[in-house]
């Protein structure tokens, strides 16, 4: 079982900078591909980005890429995303997951959720 919790969100005005954190406890962190999504009120939850559990390849969705970068480190249990230059259309709850496959992590189903944190930006 992985439990994982995000921190980090809050409220920014247009064209600032945000880190989320989502720690995870487990012992194999390590062997879990990461991601973040987010949904916004109204909307179906979307994709935002990912990270293989070696952290040599990411993805991400074509409205954050530039600006947000998705980031791991394994020593401390822990997947980050770096999100600069945030839009009003950036605002949302932000979901971390977890999948023991890339594939499923980024395409569903996936193994795991956090709780979500909040992301607001004012415009």
């Amino acid at each position: 079982q992985v439990q994982l919790v995000e921190s980090g969100g809050g409220v920014v005005q247009t064209g600032g900078s945000l880190r989320l954190s989502c720690a995870a406890s487990v012992r194999t962190f390590s062997r879990y591909a990461l991601g973040w999504f987010r949904q916004a009120p109204g909307k179906e939850r979307e994709f935002v980005a990912a990270i293989t559990r070696s952290t040599s390849t990411t993805s991400y969705s074509d409205s954050v890429k530039g600006r947000f970068t998705i980031s791991r480190d394994n020593a401390k249990n822990t997947v980050y995303l770096q999100m600069n230059i945030l839009k009003p259309e950036d605002s949302g709850v932000y979901y971390c997951a977890a999948d023991s496959s890339y594939g499923s992590l980024v395409s569903g189903p996936q193994d795991y959720w956090g709780q979500g944190t909040q992301v607001t930006v004012s415009s």
